[in-house]
């Protein structure tokens, strides 16, 4: 990709000449491109337009700034203003903020804003009825009950008139013929109901009263706020925000709630209707095109006032937002590492920063980022200590695997075995956690040696028995389990190497052929769906034994479940990722957190090979103040953020020759600064990702150096891809593969 720096823009909402205006389109486009105004056609800065582009037409957004010094005659003209409301200057503004910072042409990031193209016009209004007030002479039980339902309100449709007074179509359809009602038309219904700030209040503890006060508080100020909420798993962080969630409800301003995964919403969207009596309107993926056009639709319009989405709904049109919280602010999975690269955690404080509204980033085990921003009086810090109803933390112990090794073949210790069976046997609820999918990481001839690796990814394939292939996780590559080696054709011969958390639960179902087994991973059949069902039935008590992967870390609450097991605590540490200690910490911190919630008694048994590791000592010890410490000394001492800045460069192409020599002319491209060092190029870990291979350089800055600046000009002073080579730009990167 080519970077250059985005032309300066104009003062928000300016005026434009009436011949021409700047109009950004979603392609990966550096700047506006100029457009004439047909005569009759009013637009501002904002409006959403229709315009030719090549051959196509293609929407677009009326920019902010000067438009080029063009005779207007040799300018295409706006072929259409949509009825939408205009994107407003804060929205504009940010756009430019992201493009700026990301190093993304500003094109691919209005992209983002434009994902419902359906939404731009209006949605149409809905056929309906009203009564007359006429009523006809003969009246049956039936009409007598449709005519006293339809004195609840003003207008109704007929199939929900009928419905709600118990009758046929056919009914309903009786009476309008004889003149008791007449047609009117209707608004499109809503996406959701409105909420309610005064419905569920929740009784809370005093401490917790204490914090959501203060971000009350945060929420009636003036201007911009970032506030810190950290709290101990169960310590009820998701009822304190809700009440600055209401607080900004009556004070007329929109919602935004980020979550991490789309595992977690249902039972968000649970707690959110129990607390506020309507359902808060969902933005992810697995949202049904015609809903998510609503919904975007009545974001611009004000009628949504809150939205429960994964990251990309920090690109919606709001109306009127005036809060937006990040829950589980510490999660990779707010990191986007497509197209546009940026963290969602940090964008969601920058649009708040332009908004100027508050900002309330929770979680239980904060990334050191946010604790350092805390800590430096840069954000606010708000903090829960002890678990809701005085419910106790789980004992937490590690099990050396050096002296209570597994049996052969097995990979769950003694000890961890004989936990389970006294927690099932007094009817709880036992968790095994393995952040690893499928069956088996590896699979490999006992003959000749031959592993099973992707034909396009340096990666090895992942044996999901369950599926009966083996698969890449990269590219998605998969072939049916083979019967003999490929390379010396030996049948039976094949072993899978290491645990999945297939096997796993394979071992399980062997060890206690009475117990109730539950698999929880990502990519078994049935999707988002299946994993609510499951989720529900365990929470229901339906399960003895839970195996699941990173997505049962994440704010789940099982009342039965009294024993966590980490079955390969070190998974984790096992690469050069600079953030691995603190990932590792947190996930395992998240994972022991899902025992004793419901104030039973409880445990967590971390398996390891590293019992004197200090993330082990960390979490065995319940001394997350002392882990923060030293791992913001170790960040400090190295100057990697938040004491530094990162960018990563990724250089890829078809041939490993075009990739190195590329990567190669863009470190001789980078311009000698005293604030800035440029590592690599070095294959990177993931050497080759879908046929593509791949060269890394590293950018390290000090806090104060243009880090930007300086990628930018060093991508532009290099030689331009050719052929097929792409670079690839990645500001605060927080994958290292």
């Amino acid at each position: 990709m080519s970077i250059s720096s985005p032309s300066p823009p104009g003062p928000m909402g300016q005026l434009f000449p009436a011949q021409t205006v700047p109009v950004l389109v979603p392609l990966p486009t550096e700047r506006p491109y100029s457009y004439v105004v047909p005569d009759g056609i009013t637009v501002e800065p904002g409006s959403i337009v229709q315009v030719p582009l090549g051959p196509r037409q293609v929407a677009g957004i009326v920019w902010d700034g000067r438009t080029d010094e063009v005779d207007p005659k040799k300018l295409r003209a706006i072929t259409h203003v949509f009825d939408c409301p205009p994107l407003d200057a804060a929205m504009r503004r940010f756009i430019d903020w992201v493009a700026d910072y990301t190093l993304a042409p500003p094109g691919l990031v209005a992209r983002m804003a434009l994902r419902a193209p359906a939404a731009f016009d209006p949605e149409p209004w809905i056929e309906g009825i009203a009564p007359t007030g006429t009523a006809p002479e003969r009246l049956t039980g039936a009409r007598r009950r449709v005519l006293d339902t339809a004195h609840e309100a003003p207008a109704w449709s007929r199939s929900g008139l009928a419905h709600a007074a118990g009758v046929s179509s056919s009914v309903v359809d009786g009476l309008i013929r004889l003149g008791a009602f007449e047609a009117v038309r209707l608004p499109p219904a809503p996406a959701v109901a409105a909420p309610d700030t005064g419905y569920g209040r929740a009784a809370l503890s005093p401490e917790q009263s204490a914090a959501a006060g203060a971000l009350v508080a945060a929420v009636r100020g003036e201007g911009f706020s970032a506030t810190l909420l950290e709290g101990v798993t169960g310590s009820g962080k998701t009822e304190v925000y809700f009440e600055a969630v209401a607080e900004a409800l009556d004070q007329g301003r929109q919602v935004l709630i980020l979550l991490p995964e789309i595992a977690l919403t249902q039972s968000f969207i649970d707690r959110f209707h129990a607390r506020f009596g309507a359902p808060p309107a969902e933005w992810h993926s697995d949202v049904a095109p015609r809903q998510r056009e609503k919904i975007w639709r009545q974001v611009a319009e004000g009628r949504v006032r809150v939205v429960a989405g994964a990251r990309s709904a920090l690109f919606l049109p709001f109306k009127e937002l005036g809060l937006v919280i990040v829950d589980e602010e510490h999660d990779p999975a707010y990191k986007q590492e497509e197209r546009t690269f940026y963290h969602a955690r940090d964008m969601a404080v920058v649009r708040a920063s332009i908004g100027r509204f508050p900002a309330i980033l929770a979680s239980a085990t904060p990334s050191v980022e946010s604790r350092v921003n805390a800590e430096t009086g840069r954000y606010g810090h708000v903090t829960l200590a002890g678990r809701f109803a005085e419910a106790a933390m789980p004992d937490l112990a590690l099990v050396d695997l050096r002296l209570a090794a597994p049996p052969r073949g097995r990979f769950v210790s003694p000890v961890l075995t004989t936990a389970i069976r006294e927690t099932v046997q007094r009817g709880e609820q036992a968790l095994l956690f393995l952040n690893r999918r499928g069956y088996a990481p590896l699979t490999l001839c006992r003959v000749c040696g031959h592993r099973f690796q992707c034909a396009a990814c340096s990666t090895w394939l992942v044996d999901h028995r369950l599926r009966g292939q083996l698969q890449c996780h990269h590219c998605g590559f998969s072939m049916p389990r083979p019967e003999h080696c490929p390379e010396c054709g030996t049948l039976d011969h094949l072993v899978a190497c290491g645990p999945g958390v297939e096997r796993v639960a394979e071992e399980m179902v062997t060890t206690f052929p009475d117990a109730r087994v539950i698999l929880l991973s990502s990519d078994l059949p049935g999707g988002a769906r299946r994993l609510r069902r499951e989720l529900d039935a365990i929470a229901g008590g339906e399960a003895d034994i839970v195996i699941g992967t990173q997505l049962v870390a994440k704010g789940h609450h099982f009342p039965l479940m009294t024993l966590v097991g980490a079955v390969d605590a070190d998974l984790g540490l096992a690469n050069g990722d600079p953030r691995a200690a603190e990932r590792t910490f947190q996930l395992l911190h998240q994972v022991t957190g899902r025992a004793g919630r419901s104030g039973r008694k409880s445990r967590g048994l971390i398996q390891t090979y590293q019992p004197e590791h200090p993330v082990m000592q960390a979490i065995a010890s319940g001394d997350a103040t002392r882990f923060y410490a030293r791992e913001v000394d170790e960040r400090a001492r190295a100057g990697l953020p938040p004491f530094g800045r990162l960018a990563s460069l990724i250089v890829s192409a078809d041939s490993r020759k075009a990739a190195e020599e590329h990567a190669r002319e863009l470190r001789r491209a980078a311009p000698p600064d005293a604030e800035i060092e440029v590592l690599g190029p070095a294959e990177a870990p993931l050497a080759v990702l879908r046929g593509r291979h791949r060269f890394r350089l590293l950018v390290q800055a000090s806090r104060r150096a243009p880090l930007q600046a300086y990628v930018r000009r060093m991508v532009a002073t290099a030689p331009k891809p050719r052929g097929s080579v792409d670079v690839q730009v990645d500001v605060d990167p927080q994958s290292f593969l």
